[in-house]
């Protein structure tokens, strides 16, 4: 068994907060948990995700492949 005096106290009803709002409660040695982003806000999970392009390296990427949409290469070249 655990020796007793030497463990952290334990909060089954931790309360976790983003942005001030109580997101949910989960067990931890800290009564409230402060987070700046969680899977209700993070961009991978909320579809939200942007590719930032610099210097054309994510183009490169997908031309070097074969995942580049030709047809839209295609249209610019001409223009």
């Amino acid at each position: 068994m655990a020796k007793s005096d030497i463990h952290p106290t334990w909060y089954p009803e931790a309360k976790v907060f983003c942005d001030g709002q109580e997101i949910m409660t989960v067990g931890s040695t800290k009564p409230e948990l402060h987070v700046d982003v969680w899977s209700g806000n993070h961009p991978f999970y909320t579809g939200t995700q942007k590719i930032i392009d610099t210097e054309g390296r994510v183009e490169r990427f997908l031309r070097k492949y074969g995942m580049a949409d030709t047809s839209a290469t295609k249209a610019e070249d001409k223009a």
